[in-house]
């Protein structure tokens, strides 16, 4: 059995909120949260741990728009904000800050499940780009340690490459460590030696 989606509601108009919530009961079977009170919208978010953030504004500005992709934390969790007029400025921020779908006067029942769809389908897809970067980096910088441990070794013992990275495979193997633990451990005491 598939769990409900967690959806919370961001909207200022008590009214507008209970459309939305209507319109959303319609659409699917979700478990629904809405905050009206701006000032508790981070509280709000953490207590309720949504699995996605819908946010209603008329003419967002953008220290508000700032605010409310900071409190809804787009980088956790998907964010649809629904807006009823278009800025190019205010678009490029709110894609910029994580936004994962930005409509403009489109806060209709029969869109609402094709753009909650669509917004967590692109959350996901930038969520593993985003893992796929960090993994890149960070085996990149690990590289870079250990080619640096290499030279040292070369230079230090009149070795070659491959018998310098053989030696700090031995090295990580006999401490039950890994490569990159030791090659960091190496090229640290090379930098007090120095």
């Amino acid at each position: 059995m598939q769990r409900r989606l967690k959806i919370t509601i961001v909207e200022s108009d008590p009214a507008r909120a209970a459309l939305i919530e209507q319109s959303l009961l319609r659409a699917g079977e979700y478990e629904l949260t809405t905050v009206t009170d701006m000032t508790r919208l981070t509280a709000s978010i953490a207590a309720h741990n949504p699995d996605i953030v819908l946010i209603d504004l008329d003419n967002p500005s953008r220290d508000a728009l700032e605010a409310l992709t900071l409190a809804s934390a787009p980088l956790e969790r998907p964010v649809a904000l629904f807006v009823d007029q278009s800025d190019a400025d205010l678009t490029r921020l709110a894609i910029e800050a994580g936004v994962s779908a930005y409509v403009v006067d489109g806060l209709r029942a029969d869109r609402l499940k094709p753009i909650i769809d669509a917004a967590i389908a692109r959350f996901s897809m930038f969520r593993q780009m985003r893992t796929e970067l960090a993994t890149t980096k960070r085996a990149l910088e690990e590289r870079k340690v250990i080619d640096r441990a290499k030279g040292l070794l070369m230079k230090a013992k009149g070795i070659d490459e491959d018998a310098a990275y053989n030696l700090l495979r031995r090295a990580a193997m006999d401490q039950g460590r890994k490569v990159i633990d030791v090659a960091e451990a190496l090229v640290s005491t090379a930098g007090l030696l120095s």
